[in-house]
């Protein structure tokens, strides 16, 4: 066991609270009182039409569905993210096209779009690494520019902003994740910004197993039937109910969360600034704090790293193995120029524990042990 855990799950005190009403109230499936009262909260935040989902994964899958594109149909997206961004265009017979990300943001090269783009291309879908927006600007002109659609990876960007644009509504759709690593959570849950009106209908049907159901009890059919493809993407309002008190404290816990990332980033910007890179935050964005990492000067740094604060009892991680050199990137994926910068960060990044249960206390003994290794 490590003294200082990597991650501990955020807990505000009243979910067993919110579970009991839940209960009391017999809807346990999706749809139910507490799934609108998060999502009445999340559509206040993003002006734009919200459906909770069973993780950020489904959210993904149900917008790459929502699209309506044909089997060999490309998706341009970074390498350096979760296997969930890729998986959900080869379940839904696309290809993805892998290129590289920024060296400072380690979001999607904004300038690398555009080359990419073929005669099958029909979307564009940027991850916002760390809670820290992509340059959504560019990304969406190219887009636009090409008649592309954009999906918004924002697993780790619940309540990040963009100028004053909420992560998830500045493409036709953003898919969010309340998994358990994440800064709101409910064990596995997502949700699926809909800001494209278009979508919104077709988004319905699929999220209903492929029938028209939704009309149905909103009253515009007196009886639903198969439509299309689909699936059970609906959240256990169950859930649902451990979720909203999360919700109702965004705030104040990227508030906490802000307070030790800022502590991190003065106190190692002191230490040893040859031997390490720290996160980017570009004036423009306003980051939920969900990350904060170090790049270290090569691999073997990192694992002599992360050995020697597991012996100082503290858990630090890697991240993502990038898509495009994993087996099934290699199968499903193609890469559309160099990947220098993915493959030199996946082999150096690390991550530091950070969570809002974390006393400054415990914090400085992190930054310590990380000192101890750098003299």
């Amino acid at each position: 066991m490590f003294k200082i855990p990597f991650h501990t799950p955020q807990i505000t005190g009243d979910e067993l609270d919110c579970l009991r009403e839940s209960l009391k109230f017999g809807h346990w499936s999706g749809d139910g009182p507490f799934t609108k009262k998060c999502e009445v909260l999340l559509e206040k935040m993003m002006q734009s039409r919200v459906f909770l989902t069973p993780s950020g994964t489904h959210a993904l899958e149900l917008a790459v569905m929502s699209l309506g594109l044909s089997p060999g149909d490309e998706v341009i997206l970074p390498s350096f993210t979760f296997v969930s961004t890729a998986n959900a265009l080869v379940l839904n017979a696309l290809r993805p096209v892998f290129i590289d990300v920024r060296p400072d943001t380690l979001n999607m090269d904004e300038a690398l779009v555009e080359q990419a783009i073929s005669e099958r291309t029909k979307a564009v879908l940027p991850v916002h690494y760390a809670g820290v927006v992509a340059n959504m600007d560019a990304i969406v002109g190219t887009a636009r520019k090409h008649g592309l659609s954009v999906i918004e990876d924002a697993a780790q960007a619940v309540n990040s902003y963009y100028d004053s644009k909420a992560a998830g509504t500045i493409g036709d759709f953003g898919c969010y994740s309340f998994h358990q690593t994440k800064n709101f959570s409910c064990g596995e849950g997502g949700a699926l910004i809909v800001s494209n009106e278009k979508y919104r209908e077709t988004v319905e049907i699929h999220r209903e197993k492929g029938t028209n159901r939704s009309q149905f009890l909103q009253g515009r059919i007196d009886k639903y039937t198969w439509i299309d493809r689909g699936s059970s993407y609906l959240l256990s309002d169950l859930l649902a109910a451990f979720l909203y008190p999360q919700l109702l404290k965004m705030d104040e816990i990227t508030r906490q969360r802000e307070h030790l990332y800022l502590n991190y980033e003065e106190r190692l910007s002191r230490l040893a600034p040859a031997r390490f890179q720290l996160p980017t935050i570009p004036s423009n964005c306003r980051p939920n704090y969900h990350i904060f990492f170090l790049i270290l000067d090569s691999a073997s740094t990192r694992e002599k790293f992360i050995a020697h604060m597991r012996e100082k009892g503290v858990e630090v991680v890697s991240h993502f193995v990038p898509l495009h050199s994993s087996p099934a990137g290699k199968k499903f994926g193609t890469v559309r120029g160099k990947m220098d910068v993915t493959d030199r960060i996946a082999d150096r990044l690390v991550r530091l524990p950070l969570y809002p249960q974390m006393t400054i206390e415990t914090q400085g003994y992190v930054i310590e042990a990380i000192g101890s290794f750098f003299t």
